[in-house]
């Protein structure tokens, strides 16, 4: 990876209810939802961003492309 590219998340893992619970970035580092939060907040993942859901809280979501193929829920999981 070069210098100053960011980090894409390249798979999931759900939990029971198949909600979304960790994610592995594109250099291997495994986040937990509350730590991809964080990096997607501040930029340092590329291809998602954040939004305010129904609930009131915050929920990471790709980036709208028009290519279903890449959103997080398509992604391998791991």
């Amino acid at each position: 990876m070069m210098s100053g590219e960011r980090e894409r998340f390249v798979a999931v893992r759900k939990n029971g209810d198949g909600d979304l619970a960790s994610f592995q970035t594109s250099t291997g580092r495994v986040l937990s939802y509350e730590q991809a939060l964080q990096e997607v907040q501040a930029g340092a993942i590329a291809g998602v961003n954040v939004f305010k859901g129904r609930d009131g809280a915050p929920h990471i979501r790709g980036d709208a492309d028009g290519d279903p193929t890449n959103n997080l829920d398509q992604l391998p999981q791991f």
